[in-house]
C-alpha cells in the first residue's frame, strides 16, 4: 500500500493550491482517506478525514472553510483543494488512511509528502 502526495509548491498568501493523493495497492473508494501536515517544530496536525463509509468528512478547525477534499474514483485519487492560504499553512503535507480512534483521528500508511510554502 502506498499513498503519495503531490502538487505542493510556493504560493502567495491568499492563494490556492490543489494537492493530489495517488494510491497504489488499494482502492480508495473502499477506504477513509485523510490529510495531515507536519510543520517544523510542531506536532503533526490532522487536517481531514474523508470517511467514505458514511459520507462524512472531518476538517480541522484550522482549515475548515478553506480546505476541501474530493475524490475521483475513476482515477483512484484524492484531492485537497486549499484556498485562502496563510503563511502558517506552510509545511509538508501527507495523505494517508485515516480512522477515528477514541475521539481522535489517526493516520496510517502515508508515503512521500509534498512541501507547501506560503510566502510573499
Amino acid at each position: 500500500v502506498q499513498l503519495q502526495a503531490s502538487g505542493g509548491g510556493l504560493v502567495q498568501p491568499g492563494g490556492s493550491l490543489r494537492l493530489s493523493c495517488a494510491a497504489s495497492g488499494l482502492t480508495l473508494d473502499n477506504h477513509a482517506i485523510g490529510w495531515f501536515r507536519q510543520i517544523p517544530g510542531k506536532e503533526r496536525e490532522g487536517l481531514s478525514c474523508n470517511r467514505n463509509s458514511d459520507g462524512s468528512t472531518y476538517y480541522a478547525d484550522s482549515v475548515k472553510g478553506r480546505f476541501t477534499v474530493s475524490r475521483d474514483n475513476a482515477k483512484n485519487a484524492e484531492y485537497l483543494q486549499m484556498n485562502s492560504l496563510k503563511p502558517e499553512d506552510t509545511g509538508v503535507y501527507y495523505c494517508a488512511l485515516c480512522r477515528l480512534d477514541l475521539g481522535e483521528y489517526e493516520y496510517d500508511q502515508w508515503g512521500q509528502g509534498t512541501l507547501v510554502t506560503v510566502s510573499s
